[in-house]
């Protein structure tokens, strides 16, 4: 095994790479982007202690610990296996399941604007979901229905958009229009609905990690499990792709497969999201900005993104659940207070620099 550090021709603005080399195969891999992602590793662990030692039921950070390993009593093993790990689960899965998609889709449109969330894929699943409730569907039929009303709203996008390209400003306004008549058709279901099914379904539409139990979480974990390797595996060619695609092609990048392939992995990733926690807002469109911030490096950075999205949800959640005393607040009403004022302040900076 040896560590070489091959040669950067720009090192002010771009972070070094090594490369790792086992026999005849190499890792490459930034040091910021390492610590990075070890930083959110421990940063989810002790998150995630507080998450589960918090509630009516409240267990010290040690307890919490002992009953993970299997020292725990009873009680506590239910309270921890049965109500409060599968929660925080399906957040960290959640996080990283929308931070994934919407890295995958602002490098695929090179717009930072790219998300599942401004592309409608979330008011699709939404739709979908909805059309269950005025059916007087049961919950697991709700979050059938809502993946497949994301992969519909997907399709859609790609029928409309993709045939001159899935890039640029055309699929962000294709994606803005879709998710405007989604909401006005979302609003007349919501109108169609049984009142106590219409109150379920707003909380549901808010973003909710309440009750979820692991038949949310172990789906998405599956699809996560199918697809990360697809999206990681695929990283350098969308690396590429952000270059330009007579650049990709040039280098030998086959540029109509790969979107292709990236865009229904990212729509996937999206609608299993929404299917376990509902549509939560701005986790996809706010956790690759973070993520690129703290690693500097160019690219999709995937894995960072997921981290951050991960810690990210999992923060929310904890914040809603402990923000108001005695009452707990849906996590997508917090998300969407963090990222709407991160977008402002996005959409603001990129004003001062093109004035600049």
């Amino acid at each position: 095994m040896k560590l070489t550090r091959p040669v950067d021709p720009s090192p002010r603005t771009r972070p070094a790479t090594r490369v790792l080399r086992f026999g005849g195969r190499s890792v490459r891999w930034r040091g910021r982007s390492l610590v990075v992602g070890l930083g959110a590793t421990a940063l989810a662990v002790v998150l995630g202690v507080l998450a589960i030692g918090g509630g009516d039921y409240p267990m010290s950070p040690a307890d919490v610990l002992r009953t993970l390993t299997g020292g725990g009593s009873p009680a506590e093993d239910f309270i921890v296996g049965e109500l409060r790990l599968p929660r925080l689960v399906t957040a960290l899965a959640v996080g990283a399941a929308l931070a994934l998609s919407g890295a995958v889709l602002q490098s695929l449109v090179r717009n930072p604007l790219g998300s599942p969330d401004v592309l409608g894929v979330t008011q699709g699943a939404a739709t979908g979901a909805l059309i269950v409730v005025v059916a007087g569907g049961g919950t697991l039929l709700l979050s059938g229905a809502a993946l497949l009303g994301g992969l519909a709203t997907g399709l859609l996008l790609w029928a409309v958009a993709g045939r001159h390209g899935l890039h640029g400003y055309r699929l962000v306004l294709v994606g803005i229009g879709t998710t405007a008549i989604l909401t006005g058709v979302n609003g007349w279901l919501l109108t169609r609905a049984p009142l106590m099914d219409a109150a379920r379904a707003v909380l549901w539409l808010t973003g909710s990690l309440d009750g979820r139990g692991w038949a949310q979480a172990v789906p998405l974990l599956g699809l996560l499990a199918l697809l990360t390797p697809v999206v990681v595996g695929t990283a350098r060619a969308l690396s590429l792709i952000e270059l330009g695609d007579d650049t990709a092609t040039a280098l030998g990048v086959p540029v109509s497969l790969v979107r292709q392939l990236l865009l229904g992995a990212a729509v996937l990733l999206a609608a299993g999201a929404a299917a376990a926690a509902g549509p939560v807002s701005f986790v996809a469109l706010v956790a690759p900005h973070l993520a690129r911030r703290l690693t500097r490096a160019p690219g999709p950075n995937l894995a960072a993104a997921a981290g951050t999205g991960a810690v990210l949800l999992l923060a929310a959640d904890l914040a809603a659940q402990r923000a108001i005393d005695g009452h707990q607040l849906p996590v997508g009403v917090v998300t969407g207070l963090i990222g709407g004022a991160y977008l402002v302040w996005l959409l603001a900076a990129r004003r001062r620099a093109a004035r600049i």
